[in-house]
């Protein structure tokens, strides 16, 4: 049932009988985030549909007892591409013909490939057996039953909600991602850091790709700036992030909170629900507090801002590198990659960033 792409506008009726719906999307925190809005908009237009997402461990711990449109979680085994990247990890050929053959005895009306171009999740997707296969195609991948083109440059938000569009989910909605957060939640966040009359202000110097990374110095200026007037800042960052969280703490000369590598996915859940303001690189921590509702101050390399930024302006303050070429050797990354990890958004100035914090701040008093 492959559509020559012309005319997406034939789709727009709900389809009827649509009992279970499987969706992959089985990658990082701020992945997930960006694909809410397009899940809350499926399961108002079938409400009585099961959405079950096909994920990582990580996505059924965190989705446990968590009002959400997704009412189960299934752990996909390793699979190159899609729950691993591309040739890290081994395939089990058995573990995988069984995981497969269960999907397929699920019977799925309909399956949804929200893991990108395509390249290797659509025939992932298309080994579930669904009735339908609905999702994106870069031009080297297999065809689903109805797609969209995957192209580069445009909101991630926007793009999930226009993948869901094909099935006769209204395009009306495009939201911010929202999530509930759970008692679960804030008990985990107090069990690490107790009530305090205090502010709580989150300076969050991670990422995962280390060019995306604000100069920890410039953290620690801004932090110690917004701690002269009161505020308790905390230093956040996973396991791999310890040694930036600490560099943080020891450049300031007020104190500061560090949390680096002490909070579990729901404690940090907890901690965002709790602070005021978030400064952060564009990684997870910061998508995951503009969907509990805590105001942000992103540090974003302008093409990524582009896909990852926020929509609305209310509560969010993005600040845009136009950096587009290495600051170590030159090449324009605009046409390839090179091998050096320097900061493309360390021109960014603590000004700026300051005086974004501020402003968010003082719209809270």
């Amino acid at each position: 049932m492959e559509h020559d792409n012309k005319d997406v506008s034939i789709y727009r009726n709900r389809l009827p009988d649509i009992q279970k719906i499987a969706v992959v999307r089985a990658n990082a925190l701020g992945d997930f985030i960006f694909v809410l809005p397009a899940l809350n908009a499926l399961h108002a237009t079938y409400p009585d549909a099961e959405i079950v997402l096909l994920a990582k461990a990580w996505h059924a711990e965190f989705l446990k007892n968590r009002p959400s449109p997704i009412q189960r979680v299934v752990v996909i085994p390793a699979y190159n591409g899609v729950s691993a990247n591309p040739g890290t990890v081994e395939e089990d050929a058995y573990e995988l013909e069984h995981f497969f053959s269960q999907m397929q005895a699920e019977h799925f009306d309909l399956a949804f490939q929200m893991h990108g171009g395509g390249g290797y999740s659509n025939p992932f997707t298309l080994k579930l057996g669904a009735k339908m296969s609905v999702g994106l195609r870069a031009p080297d991948a297999l065809p689903l039953d109805r797609w969209l083109p995957y192209l580069l440059y445009q909101p991630e938000v926007i793009r999930y909600q226009e993948v869901v569009g094909l099935v006769g989910v209204p395009g009306n909605s495009y939201t911010e991602p929202s999530l509930v957060v759970t008692d679960s939640d804030i008990s985990a966040s107090l069990r690490v850091l107790p009530e305090t009359q205090r502010q709580l202000i989150i300076l969050h110097p991670g990422a995962s790709d280390p060019r995306r990374r604000w100069p920890v110095e410039k953290f620690a200026a801004v932090g110690d700036a917004l701690a002269d007037t009161g505020d308790q800042i905390i230093i956040t960052g996973n396991d791999a992030e310890k040694e930036l969280t600490a560099q943080v703490a020891q450049r300031m000369r007020m104190p500061a909170l560090d949390l680096g590598g002490k909070l579990t996915l729901n404690g940090l859940a907890g901690l965002l629900s709790r602070s005021q303001l978030i400064i952060s690189n564009d990684t997870g921590p910061r998508h995951l507090a503009g969907a509990l509702g805590t105001a942000t101050v992103g540090i974003y390399w302008c093409v990524n801002m582009i896909m990852a930024g926020p929509l609305s302006r209310t509560r969010h303050r993005p600040l845009i590198s136009w950096r587009t070429d290495c600051p170590t050797c030159g090449q324009s990354y605009l046409d390839k990659n090179c091998t050096h990890a320097a900061s493309i958004v360390a021109d960014i100035t603590i000004k700026e960033v300051l005086q974004a914090a501020q402003d968010l701040l003082s719209a809270q008093e």
